[in-house]
């Protein structure tokens, strides 16, 4: 299609907010598949079996050392990726083949089909390990033929990078000096792409069907928040990209001090997953941790880590925050149990299942894993798997005394579980249970959940997926998949009305700068989200008082749907186009 012929403008979801204007590129074509032909007689089993083993050795040790030159989110999708590039499963069905006379390129293409094919089946997140799975299968087939793999584009002027969707390895590397936007044709507002993209600040669109089309070199307008590609770049636009570059650069780095107008406390904490994301969180002035995904210790394991090396890896986040001390709150937020000036550390308990299986602890063979044995559930067929993390937990945050550790558990459903919980939570000696509301029967029962433990945390990404029957996963979902939905918001603020203790929101929603003060309104007490993301809530929950964003709530939930709820909020907030973030 010649650039004439391009269409003015392609749509998609915004993901990430930014205006920025520059040449495209696009991501080059996978890796071709191997021939059918079989293995020459002159090259043996053993010779196959050990070109395969040497590449994917080489394959990870190239991403782990990517990794340790990353952070936060970045290293630990680069850490992942790189233990998928060793899978025992992937080897072993690689092995399978070159013993019945497969090349080790066909070998190992093959069996990534084969573990893909079972992703799909598995439905939910889990299938969206099918494109890690493909990006180690490039990777390790062009090791074996001597090639370099596929990956960013090189270029000497910034660029902005379109693909069909991005491989975890990528994107996590992306150098946004070079990349100054993403848009993606496929992928869904909690796609890799999108979590990585927001953990950058960088401008993204997802889900823009036949933006593919346009040819390397054209010259685009990107607007990251309202999900539009323009291929006529007008002097309009050029200024509006001025304007808002202007605007953005008057918000100042979070000061450690969420709060309202009106002087409200607000505690903004950070999503980590490990030791590297809490210190650079800190080094961001979070005020504390409001999730820490402790599955990341556990994943592509065949047994669970033993106690030391769990003490080890929680001890590392808490000591991340040792020594600091939070703002004091105001008589609500003291109520409210938000009030102690040591920082906290929520740390949510194994969440394995559905779209995280873990061989020693779920069925791979569920029919519906997003609704079967998952999160908390797993205490029913494996018992002690969580008692022993607890054990380890408690260990690790006696070392640490002037953290304040809070425990989650998630999936919960019933205040007969949440009361399990903090039984195990009271043997264990740790003193601060809560739950995560992740389903709608925990919002509409939070008066019951909460008589039973101290706090709970939102997950929104969950809670939409489950309240609008849509896989969070799927861009053709992606206007059901938002927590902007009225429905969503309800339960939100169900939520809030019936909790009698502090209402955290740990989901992608607590760093969306324009829904963080409807959260607020709906009851929530404090956000959790990339670290990125703090200066700009911080930024626009200053300009409101309480009472404002009570207004911003109903005005929200009394929408027809999600874009009409998003644009009644945003109009009714000045400082959005003041600080550039409308």
């Amino acid at each position: 299609m010649s650039t004439t012929e391009l269409k003015a403008e392609y749509s998609g979801v915004g993901v990430c907010p930014g205006r920025v204007v520059g040449p495209v590129l696009s991501m080059p074509d996978p890796v071709s598949p191997p021939g059918e032909a079989r293995r020459d007689a002159s090259v043996g089993e053993e010779q196959a079996v050990e070109a395969v083993t040497r590449a994917t050795a080489a394959v990870a040790a190239s991403l782990k050392a990517r990794a340790a030159e990353a952070e936060g989110d970045a290293a630990g999708v680069l850490e992942a990726t790189a233990m998928m590039a060793t899978d025992s499963m992937l080897l072993k069905a690689a092995k399978r083949r070159i013993a019945d006379g497969a090349t080790s390129e066909r070998a190992f293409w093959d069996a990534a089909e084969e573990v893909t094919g079972m992703f799909a089946k598995l439905g939910g997140k889990m299938a969206e390990r099918q494109r890690d799975v493909r990006d180690v299968r490039d990777r390790v087939v062009a090791e074996l033929r001597g090639v370099t793999p596929p990956g960013i584009p090189h270029s000497d002027r910034p660029f902005v990078l379109l693909a069909e969707d991005l491989a975890p390895a990528d994107t996590a590397t992306l150098d946004p000096a070079k990349v100054v936007a993403l848009v993606t044709s496929e992928g869904g507002p909690q796609s890799h792409t999108a979590i990585i993209a927001r953990s950058l600040s960088l401008p993204a669109v997802v889900a823009a069907r036949g933006v593919l089309e346009v040819p390397d070199g054209t010259e685009v307008h990107v607007d990251g928040g309202a999900g539009a590609v323009h291929t006529q770049v007008t002097e309009e636009l050029r200024a509006e990209v001025e304007a808002f570059a202007a605007r953005r650069a008057t918000i100042q780095a979070f000061d450690g001090d969420g709060r309202l107008a009106d002087g409200t406390a607000v505690p903004l904490r950070a999503n980590v997953g490990n030791g590297a994301d809490a210190r650079a969180a800190a080094e961001q002035l979070a005020q504390g941790v409001g999730l820490f995904r402790t599955e990341f210790l556990f994943f592509d394991r065949d047994s669970e880590p033993g106690h030391d090396e769990q003490v080890a890896a929680y001890r590392e986040v808490f000591e991340a925050f040792s020594g600091r001390e939070e703002p004091a709150g105001d008589a609500e937020e003291q109520a409210g149990g938000e009030g102690s000036a040591a920082p906290k550390v929520v740390l949510r308990t194994l969440d394995a299942g559905a779209d995280k299986p873990l061989p020693f602890l779920t069925d791979a063979e569920e029919p519906n894993p997003a609704l079967g044995v998952r999160g908390f559930r797993t205490e029913r067929s494996v018992p002690g798997v969580l008692a022993r993390q607890l054990a380890a937990v408690a260990e690790a945050a006696a070392a640490v005394p002037d953290v304040e550790v809070w425990v989650m558990a998630p999936m919960i459903a019933t205040a007969d579980e949440a009361a399990e919980f903090r039984r195990l939570t009271e043997e264990a000696g740790l003193e601060t249970p809560g739950v995560m509301v992740e389903v709608p029967a925990a919002a509409l029962c939070a008066d019951r959940i909460t008589a039973e433990v101290d706090f709970v945390s939102i997950g929104t990404n969950d809670l939409t997926q489950y309240t609008m029957a849509s896989d969070r996963m799927l861009g053709s979902l992606a206007e059901l998949n938002d927590a902007w939905q009225p429905a969503v918001l309800n339960l939100v603020g169900a939520t809030g009305q019936g909790s009698s203790g502090p209402v955290g929101v740990c989901g992608e929603a607590a760093g969306d700068p324009v829904l963080a003060p409807v959260l607020i309104g709906l009851g929530v007490t404090s956000l959790s989200m990339s670290p990125a993301s703090l200066a700009d809530v911080a930024a626009v929950l200053r300009t409101l008082t309480a009472e404002q964003t009570r207004e911003l709530a109903a005005v929200a939930t009394a929408a027809r749907g999600s874009d009409e709820a998003r644009a009644a909020v945003a109009e009714r907030i000045p400082a959005l186009t003041e600080l550039g973030l409308g």
